[in-house]
């Protein structure tokens, strides 16, 4: 049972939460949510005893185990499959004591080792683990690697496995799906599901929430308030309580009103002076009710575009690869105004080489890609947020794309993307993954394409933002391509899926439910014909595929290193600021006395926590640049 009483949380002069109470008990599985920046990782970070309550008291019951998803991952040599199965603490304490009896001879001390293993299941913990690993989309080749040669989203499947591998009592999850494709994420689903233990996750995506949680904790205005029930039935109560909220605001508006208006008329007179007086103490003492608000702060759409030519865009008996490497054979698309397709698929099938393709961004092998005189892309991928110049404003760059708009017009359209005040004239370099995002989708708003072709366009961006996104795409005039792992944003746009796999592009005729259990059958007839159908494994030999991975090992090792020099940096500054937040949180550094440490104390924590969004961002672009050659 995790126990929130009357609990008040700073970082540093900021309050996150405060008088907060509320009840998480044993095997519940509880989804926070809330804008970025309200709390939800501290809220992590006080269970893990990272963080202190600054008032009140969060009572944990002792000897529980708590897992978590590394942020870091160390560069070893060892098997990635080796580093999944140290996710089990106590099988890894029981071997290391099964050695040393080995070693010093003690029959009866291996014995009772070897039962306690027994117990646990620590015989097939190898097995468990590869499991998990082919779960999150590790080939059986790929589980023999050793932990360096993998990028920085591989690396953080490798972390989300190692923590599902922990027998754990609590289970805290932060974002576990941003690293992961739609199979990864189904699987990872259906995990959870069977979780015995105690379930904390945050995420922006919907039907993950409302699958798996059967409570949400929502964190707003510094008051985390719990919910029973998915985040369908949260956000129904939340609107119920909102315009109750609303309703009462309004009612004690109308009763301020009059009651205002009775002591203007009347304070004056003589005859009515004491009950005016009366009116104005009973005001003094009225609890104001606070206007209702959803903190929203999105209102975007996408203009109907100029010219809506028929067909937009075909393909023709295209063959598609790299090289000698064809990854989609034979495929015909034609693609009109008005459609609104999902492009399915296992991860590494090609869904990304096939948009890639429609936006004129790779060539084919052979076959025709013919696009409408009128045709115009809007094309969103995450390579492009490198893309931005980091040295300029949100305001400067959409004022490259049209000179002739004033100043006031440009202003008025970012701040539909939360862009506002002097935000539109920040350099973009220290934003955030998520605001850089929400540029980059800004910047193709505005160009007003008759096509939009979208890869994973919901990643970094919270769940107001998703849900803006969707509003926006469901009333979009043109034609829609879109790959997600976020099924709600695909069941909301999309009216059709095609499906991208074992080197086909085929229409899938179906729903997202039909596609998991396709999942399910096609894992299935793997097993049973004992062959390895892992996305992750091109239609070649396993001879030149080891060639193919020495090559690419090869042309990671700079972009490698760019990695680990971001990461020793993160480092660096993420010691920094916590010594700083060690210091602030000293109670006596609040003193009159104290005045001026505080305020130079404050200063260094601003400049580390400036050096330290730099420095994610920079690990960030490290390594989406290493993604590319994976």
């Amino acid at each position: 049972m995790l126990n929130f009483k009357n609990v008040s949380l700073r970082r540093g002069t900021q309050m996150l939460f405060s008088n907060t109470s509320f009840t998480i008990h044993k095997g519940q599985k509880a989804g926070l949510t809330g804008a970025n920046g309200v709390g939800k990782s501290s809220l992590f970070a006080m269970v893990r005893g990272e963080l202190h309550a600054d008032e009140g008291d969060f009572e944990l019951p002792t000897n529980l185990e708590i897992a978590h998803v590394a942020q870091e991952t160390p560069a070893l040599d060892s098997s990635a499959l080796d580093y999944v199965t140290d996710g089990d603490s106590e099988l890894r304490r029981l071997q290391q004591q099964l050695t040393l009896a080995e070693n010093a001879d003690d029959g009866i001390k291996q014995a009772e080792l070897h039962g306690a293993l027994e117990h646990i299941e620590g015989y097939t913990a190898e097995i468990r683990a590869s499991r998990l690993m082919s779960g999150l989309g590790f080939s059986k080749i790929q589980q023999q690697n050793p932990v360096t040669s993998f990028s920085g989203g591989w690396r953080m499947r490798l972390n989300l496995a190692q923590a599902l591998m922990c027998r754990s009592d609590i289970l805290l999850l932060d974002e576990p799906t941003n690293h992961l494709d739609l199979d990864a994420v189904i699987w990872l689903q259906e995990w959870l599901l069977k979780y015995p233990g105690t379930l904390l996750l945050i995420s922006h995506d919907r039907d993950f929430l409302d699958t798996i949680a059967t409570h949400i904790v929502h964190i707003e205005q510094q008051q985390a308030i719990i919910y029973s029930g998915n985040y369908s039935a949260f956000e129904r109560m939340r609107a119920e309580k909102l315009a109750q909220q609303q309703s009462a605001y309004e009612r004690q508006q109308r009763e301020i009103t009059h009651i205002q208006s009775f002591i203007t008329r009347f304070k004056a007179k003589a005859s009515k002076a004491k009950q005016a007086q009366s009116r104005i103490k009973s005001l003094e003492k009225m609890e104001l009710i606070a206007q209702a608000h959803v903190d929203s702060p999105f209102n975007f759409s996408f203009p109907t575009p100029q010219k809506l030519p028929n067909p937009l865009l075909q393909l023709e008996n295209a063959t598609l690869g790299y090289g000698d490497n064809i990854i989609i054979a034979d495929a015909s698309l034609s693609i009109s105004p008005g459609d609104r397709i999902g492009l399915l698929g296992p991860n590494g099938a090609g869904k990304s080489t096939l948009i890639k393709v429609l936006a004129a961004e790779s060539t084919l092998l052979s076959g025709e890609l013919s696009g409408s005189e009128y045709l115009k892309i809007g094309y969103f991928a995450q390579h492009q947020l490198e893309q931005l110049r980091l040295d300029e404003s949100p305001l400067w760059h959409l004022q490259q794309l049209d000179k002739q708009a004033t100043e006031k017009e440009l202003r008025n359209f970012l701040g539909g993307f939360d862009f506002k005040g002097d935000k539109v004239l920040e350099q973009v370099e220290p934003f955030s993954g998520g605001e850089k995002a929400r540029l980059v989708l800004a910047l193709l708003v505005y160009q007003n394409p008759n096509l939009l072709l979208l890869d994973e366009p919901t990643n970094h961006l919270d769940l107001e933002m998703r849900h803006a996104l969707g509003i926006a795409l469901q009333d979009y005039q043109g034609a829609l391509l879109v790959v997600s792992h976020d099924r709600h944003l695909l069941r909301s746009v999309t009216d059709n899926f095609l499906l991208v796999a074992n080197g086909k592009l085929e229409a899938f005729e179906g729903d997202l439910d039909d596609y998991r259990l396709w999942l399910a059958t096609e894992k299935k007839l793997a097993q049973e014909e004992g062959i390895n159908t892992s996305p992750e494994v091109p239609l070649i030999s396993r001879k030149d595929l080891r060639k193919q991975e020495a090559l690419r090992r090869k042309q990671r090792q700079p972009l490698t290193d760019a990695v680990k020099k971001a990461e020793q940096d993160l480092d660096h500054y993420h010691q920094c600021q916590q010594d700083l937040e060690e210091q602030l949180a000293d109670p006596t550094l609040y003193e009159e006395s104290e005045k001026e440490r505080l305020k130079k104390l404050l200063t260094e924590k601003k400049s580390i926590d400036t050096a330290l969004e730099q420095a994610e961002e920079a690990w960030m672009n490290a390594e989406e640049k290493l993604a590319l050659v994976e």
